[in-house]
């Protein structure tokens, strides 16, 4: 290769003795020659300018690493060592470009990226054409809500069922990522279940407009099963309750302890009764919120009313015929639980009665 007998010896000496203006020079006239040739070098000559490349990315400043990464991102042929060492970079001003777009870096790379970099390299990863599962498997263990999202819009992006499970769970507060992840067309049949269940009355409405004839006739199918469901859970009598806690009310002493006490009395309709007062929705609405399996709904009335865990817990463990196992991850979502989500789902509750299902 012609070009290679002039390369080197520049290289060392600008190396040796030139100022960081004269190796950026130098990078800018190299990236130009490899790019204006780069349709007829073989691999061989691509190896030459690898590394040269790989030497001058050590020596130059930010700026530099990063204009090389953007030329060389889209070129089919770019060196692959530079590629990579760019890749991992730490500033994603210099990773970005590559990681997007440059089709020389292989799963085995990503996966790698993706286990250690930042949230802006996952992020860069996440649109990128064709990823396979154990890449998406990173990006959905380790990616904040961003990159989530981002994997989930992705449809050229394969999924595992195991991200497909995360996905869900992570969707159940998150409307935005519910829409996203029930909007893809390879999302598992029980999975999809499963999100459907979890997923407010908005949601489930706009999955509707946007579903194709025989997916938006599933979604009709599950929403009613789950309503026929529901509306069998055996309500109780709470006419005695209710009569003791309106006097209770009309006295002001109707309070968070108010409940508290009627659960760690035992005194179930009087707590089921006292938190639909309090909390402003119907008690038939409550009764089968509390008699579900899931414990969220307990959650979120006690975010909404802005009472801390402690309450939460004590509701949770007062349900008769209920298990107290899962507790940890009880808290653990109740922590994550914002107000305003509540407050959101409080508003559906109060106004919708027979819709409940969706959040159960």
């Amino acid at each position: 290769m012609v070009v290679s007998a002039s390369l080197i010896p520049e290289l060392e000496d600008v190396l040796q003795h030139g100022s960081a203006e004269r190796r950026a020079r130098t990078l800018e006239r190299i990236t130009s020659l490899f790019l204006n040739g780069a349709d007829q070098f073989n691999e061989e000559h691509v190896g030459v300018f690898d590394g040269v490349f790989m030497r001058l990315i050590e020596e130059i400043e930010t700026k530099a690493r990063a204009e090389l990464a953007h030329r060389l991102a889209p070129v089919s042929n770019a060196p692959v060592g530079a590629v990579r060492r760019l890749a991992k970079d730490d500033d994603i001003a210099v990773a970005g470009p590559v990681l997007e777009q440059s089709p020389r870096l292989g799963e085995a790379d990503l996966v790698d990226i993706a286990k250690t970099k930042s949230h802006a390299h996952l992020l860069a990863i996440s649109g990128r054409t064709g990823l396979g599962e154990p890449v998406t498997d990173e990006l959905v263990r380790r990616g904040d809500r961003q990159v989530v999202c981002s994997v989930a819009d992705n449809r050229q992006a394969r999924l595992s069922e195991q991200s497909f499970s995360s996905l869900v769970s992570k969707a159940e507060y998150d409307g935005i990522l519910a829409e996203k992840v029930g909007a893809r067309p390879d999302i598992p049949a029980r999975l999809y279940r499963d999100l459907l269940l979890k997923a407010t009355e908005v949601v489930q409405q706009r999955l509707l407009a946007v579903a194709k004839p025989e997916t938006r006739a599933e979604i009709q199918r599950v929403l009613a099963k789950v309503s026929h469901e529901v509306g069998a859970v055996r309500s109780r009598d709470y006419s005695t309750a209710e009569h003791l806690v309106e006097e209770l009310r009309q006295q002001g002493k109707l309070t968070e302890s108010t409940v508290l006490d009627f659960a760690r009395g035992g005194q179930y309709e009087a707590m089921v009764a006292a938190l639909a007062q309090l909390c402003l929705v119907p008690i038939d609405v409550v009764d089968r919120l509390m008699a579900g399996e899931r414990s969220d709904p307990i959650l979120i009335l006690c975010k909404s009313a802005g009472w801390e865990w402690p309450t939460a817990k004590t509701l949770i463990t007062a349900r008769p015929g209920r298990a107290s196992s899962g507790l940890d991850t009880a808290f653990a979502n109740f922590e994550r639980l914002s107000p305003a989500t509540a407050q959101r789902v409080m508003r559906f509750w109060q106004a919708r009665p027979a819709a409940i299902g969706a959040t159960r």
